[in-house]
């Protein structure tokens, strides 16, 4: 027997792989600890990377800050990972902080 399920409750392997690593539904903070920590990386050089103190990269990772969305576009892009998941998280970020309650989908323009 197979249950359906709807397409907003459908998670990739690799969402659900990198909230279990950041303890929680995927932020933008939760995004990039993940990412720092399945790559090792310190938070100093890890912040060093993307042009940035360690205290902000630590908020940023606590969700005490958000980011641009030029700028997540821009680490999305230096880290080798998809923008458009970078600027989805960033958009969600905001909204969440304004207690707007909406689930951001980005589609590519034609």
């Amino acid at each position: 027997m197979t249950t359906k399920r709807s397409r907003k409750t459908v998670k990739s392997d690799a969402t659900l792989f990198l909230e279990k690593l950041g303890g929680g539904p995927l932020t933008f903070g939760r995004l990039l600890y993940s990412i720092r920590m399945g790559d090792e990386i310190s938070q100093v050089d890890f912040a060093k990377k993307l042009g940035i103190s360690k205290a902000h990269l630590c908020d940023i990772e606590k969700d005490r800050r958000v980011v641009s969305i030029s700028r997540a576009w821009a680490w999305g892009k230096k880290l080798g990972y998809p923008p458009e998941q970078f600027i989805e998280l960033a958009l969600q970020s905001v909204l969440e902080r304004e207690g707007l309650h909406f689930q951001v989908k980005l589609i590519t323009a034609a």
